[in-house]
């Protein structure tokens, strides 16, 4: 039987690492997969959340080389954890036990100055330049 998940997502919040009483690492983190889609006119779109593990050398590799933010591509398989609650309820929940990862992107972090932040008075500025400008001719030919 196959068992394999190739998932492209970004991380919704920092791994987290820990060590199993063997001393083995294993690493959590999640990420999210947005699905964009067409319903008559309007386009929707709808999140989804993965709990992503990964074991020994890797889950030591992304502990230090990922934080929130960074898409990366997942390949891996799925798992099926089972238990008893307190409450005597069966619970199940399907993880993907990373077997490769791999950065697509980085987190942008754009640092904005207080300069950089314009004032209601530049914004008018600016307007009032768009409208002295010449409007736009239908002849006139399109860049693309």
């Amino acid at each position: 039987m196959l068992n394999k998940v190739l998932l492209i997502g970004r991380l919704t919040g920092d791994p987290v690492i820990r060590y199993l009483p063997s001393g083995s690492p294993v690493t959590e983190f999640n990420v999210a997969w947005n699905r964009r889609y067409r319903v008559g006119e309007e386009w929707k779109e709808e999140s989804h959340f993965f709990d992503v593990k990964a074991y020994g050398k890797l889950a030591e590799d992304l502990s230090t080389r990922l934080s929130k933010g960074y898409q990366v591509v997942i390949e891996g398989r799925l798992t099926q954890d089972r238990w008893t609650g307190q409450d005597g309820k069966n619970y199940s929940k399907v993880r993907i036990v990373a077997e490769a990862v791999r950065i697509i992107r980085k987190p942008r972090i754009e640092e904005v100055e207080e300069e950089e932040i314009p004032t209601p008075e530049k914004i008018e500025e600016e307007l009032k330049t768009l409208e002295e400008k010449e409007p736009f001719d239908e002849d006139d030919e399109l860049p693309f």
